[in-house]
């Protein structure tokens, strides 16, 4: 066998399989090793071998690890230690003892160790040289071609795993291989990603062939390989998208501040420039809309509202409820905030179903409560907690206290008499036009008579 033609063909398959030099000469020197034990070697034996590739020379060496004879354990301890495996007992190695099963294979007693190496001690490996070999029978090449398949199988996996473990918290493009159930598999290339129900966007519909861009959550290593898991709804995708559209958000003179999203629908994003000469919503909207409507098109047509952010509270929330004009905002107590628009304007800063006031309290991370200016006042009753916490105390106070004249318990009959007033003016107007009807009445008798 000639092993150059042997090494330069498994490194031609390496290179396409994406692993490196180094890696591809460590499954071959196991191959290599796998070959000469099958053929040369004995059972127990510890082989390895070293591979030059560019000569083609493969080198090969037995390993030995040197013992005491009390690191041994002696022929009454094994028959005792049969007795004890018969009768369900544990090993005391399995108990932590440090002995072991003397194997001439792949020990060596300190005393015939040091006879080749004198400065050799125990517990080290002893290297010895074994006679070099290059023709293989065909048992061996099969081991060895077993081992390079296995080698390169789980060297790949790991490169894949490595790889998409460094891509968590961005976006590859996939196309869509099958649709198993509720779940989408996507064909990234190198691996398969799973989108979960839960990960796609309501209302969007994937077919074969398709191809998209993926958020990648995470990557899991599994037995039976790396497991990517995707996403299409998660927020940081448009953040994202965004910085591959967008050449200043990319380079950070445009910085993403904060973004809120309902996928499918609508999302919110908060924009902010430190340079006075960029406008942070024009750079990201495009001349024309063209950055912003490429990144519309590719989640499906969903709105997205960008919005300039602020360090001044009122002025962000403003902001935040565009396309809405708002009149003033109010800060109130425990985060929250009374933003007042005109009546016009008052649906449309609600939005449907709640969803633009909703999406700017997300953005903003304020409660927001949109009101008319009709209904402004209703809110200003108590501005602060401890005008609350002073009525409440005066309160109870007066609860406290007995009833005196100023009391409100002496007061209410006095507002009770002017109800009596009007019940006694009620009733003499009655009793007027009943008078007046009698009056008529006589005169009527009378002028018959």
């Amino acid at each position: 066998m000639d092993l150059k033609i042997f090494a330069s063909a498994v490194a031609q398959i390496g290179e396409e399989k994406g692993l490196s030099k180094e890696k591809i000469t460590e499954i071959i020197e196991q191959a290599l090793a796998a070959a000469y034990k099958k053929d040369y070697g004995k059972k127990g034996q510890i082989i390895k071998a070293e591979l030059n590739l560019v000569s083609g020379e493969a080198k090969f060496w037995q390993i030995k690890t040197t013992v005491e004879e009390g690191m041994i354990y002696s022929e009454e301890e094994l028959l005792a230690l049969k007795e004890m495996k018969e009768e369900g007992k544990k090993f005391p190695e399995e108990e932590g003892k440090e002995k072991i099963r003397f194997n001439p294979e792949k020990h060596i007693i300190i005393e015939e160790a040091k006879k080749i190496k004198p400065e050799i001690e125990a517990g080290e490996d002893l290297i010895i040289p074994l006679e070099i070999k290059s023709d293989y029978g065909r048992i061996a090449a099969q081991t060895a071609k077993q081992v390079i398949i296995q080698g390169i199988r789980e060297a790949e996996k790991k490169s894949v795993f490595e790889e998409y473990k460094k891509k968590e918290n961005d976006i590859v493009s996939g196309i869509i291989q099958r649709i198993e159930g509720k779940n989408i598999l996507f064909d990234l290339g190198k691996t398969l990603g799973v989108l979960t129900k839960e990960e796609q966007i309501p209302g969007e519909f994937y077919r074969a062939g398709q191809r998209l861009r993926v958020y990648v959550l995470k990557a899991e290593e599994t037995p039976r390989g790396p497991k990517i898991f995707l996403s299409r709804s998660y927020p940081k995708l448009v953040s994202k998208l965004f910085e591959l559209e967008v050449p200043e958000i990319s380079s950070g003179a445009v910085v993403i501040k904060s973004i809120a999203r309902e996928a499918g629908s609508r999302t919110k994003i908060a924009v902010f420039s430190n340079e006075e000469n960029i406008d942070p919503i024009g750079a990201s909207v495009g001349q024309r809309g063209t950055r912003v409507q490429i990144i519309i098109n590719e989640l499906g047509g969903e709105k997205i509202d960008i919005v300039e952010y602020s360090e001044d509270p009122k002025e962000y929330i403003s902001n935040a409820l565009n396309p809405a004009k708002v009149l003033e905002i109010k800060i109130l107590p425990k985060n929250k905030a009374l933003a007042v628009v005109p009546e016009d304007q008052l649906s449309l800063a609600i939005g449907k179903n709640g969803q633009n006031v909703r999406l700017a309290a997300k953005l903003t991370g304020w409660k927001i409560d949109v009101r008319g200016p009709s209904e402004k006042s209703t809110e200003e009753e108590v501005d602060t907690e401890e005008e609350q916490k002073s009525l409440d105390a005066k309160v109870s106070v007066n609860l406290d206290k007995k009833p005196t004249k100023e009391s409100p318990e002496e007061k209410t009959p006095e507002k009770e008499k002017p109800k009596k007033v009007k019940k006694s003016k009620a009733k003499k107007i009655k009793e007027k036009k009943k008078t007046k009807e009698k009056k008529t009445k006589k005169k009527e008798t009378k002028k018959k008579e």
